[in-house]
């Protein structure tokens, strides 16, 4: 009976020991350390359980490292654990900072592509980002990218978002071209993506794009020249669209198959990546007959006309507004 007794009292202490135990780590585990500046970890590809741990706790995440590691190996989530990366701010438990990681909770990335740039310039704004990786090493063409904000996490491809923006315009176009106004002289979605590229670059006044689309769709049914500055730009710069001057006249005779002076219908190519909303705009354009537009000097829009002479009063009224 005494080495009974014994036992329970050995076996009462060891339970004991094991409650205090639980006890101890269960409160380890769940105490929240309070961040005040956000930090911000990197778990990069093919990081250990270990390397992890000891980083948060560089980072002052976590007080224990070796207790995360535990926790993670005692649950078996280490091969759950998603690379990324992380803010911490606020109140934070071990298994908090695990559920985080484990959920892939990272902080996301955007890139903002605006409208009516063109190849070089997008090309620019992508190679800057910091949070990209890997050159461009696919093949773009001119206004093949769809301008818009596109959400990515640290460490994906350069590559992997002018994919992203080239499937999501060819998607645009496809909708738009099935939706256009059947009358216009608009064959495929190419001339589509072309001519709202021009649109694009004579407009930045949204509630007049599908107006200005109208003058170059009129001018393609009456076969006269587009004769827009863009276009001029674009061939002088040889895409680059900077001119850093205005136009000369000796540029409106440029020989370039891009100059809408010298060359009749729409240029071989698109010379930018139009938005949606330009695209839009030339598929269904307004139903008028303008043929001409000149800006008004004032709003950043432009005054439309019906013939030539009309279109020279507008022309001189922005010239005298200009002096």
């Amino acid at each position: 009976m005494k080495k009974l007794g014994l036992l329970l009292l050995v076996l009462f202490f060891v339970l004991l020991i094991g409650v205090a135990l639980f006890w101890f780590v269960d409160n380890k585990l769940n105490y929240k350390k309070n961040i005040d500046v956000p930090v911000i970890v990197s778990v990069e590809r093919g990081m250990g359980v270990l390397q992890i741990a000891n980083q948060l706790e560089k980072n002052n995440v976590i007080d224990d490292a070796r207790l995360l590691v535990l926790y993670i190996r005692y649950l078996k989530l280490a091969n759950q654990i998603k690379a990324g990366e992380y803010q911490f701010v606020g109140k934070y438990s071990i298994k908090d900072v695990v559920e985080k990681i484990v959920k892939g909770m990272v902080i996301v990335r955007s890139i903002t592509i605006p409208e009516g740039k063109a190849l070089v310039e997008i090309k620019k704004i992508i190679n800057d980002n910091p949070y990209l990786t890997g050159d461009i090493t696919l093949e773009v063409k001119e206004g093949e990218i769809l301008p818009e904000t596109y959400n990515f996490n640290k460490g994906e491809t350069r590559n992997g978002i002018i994919e992203k923006a080239r499937k999501d315009m060819k998607k645009v176009l496809r909708e738009a071209f099935l939706e256009r106004n059947k009358d216009i002289p608009i064959k495929n979605e190419e001339e589509l993506l072309i001519l709202a590229s021009i649109v694009e670059k004579e407009t930045g006044v949204a509630s007049e794009r599908a107006k200005v689309a109208s003058v170059f769709i009129n001018r393609l049914n009456l076969g006269m020249r587009l004769q827009t500055d863009p276009t001029v730009i674009y061939a002088v710069t040889g895409g680059k669209m900077d001119l850093g001057r205005p136009i000369y006249k000796r540029d409106l005779v440029f020989d370039s198959p891009y100059n809408t002076y010298v060359y009749g219908g729409l240029p071989p190519a698109p010379i930018c990546s139009p938005g949606i909303d330009a695209i839009k705009a030339v598929a269904n354009p307004d139903k008028t007959k303008y043929l001409y537009f000149v800006a008004d000097g004032i709003t950043g829009g432009h005054l439309f006309a019906k013939s030539l002479a009309e279109h020279n009063k507008n022309v001189a009224r922005y010239r005298s507004l200009k002096k």
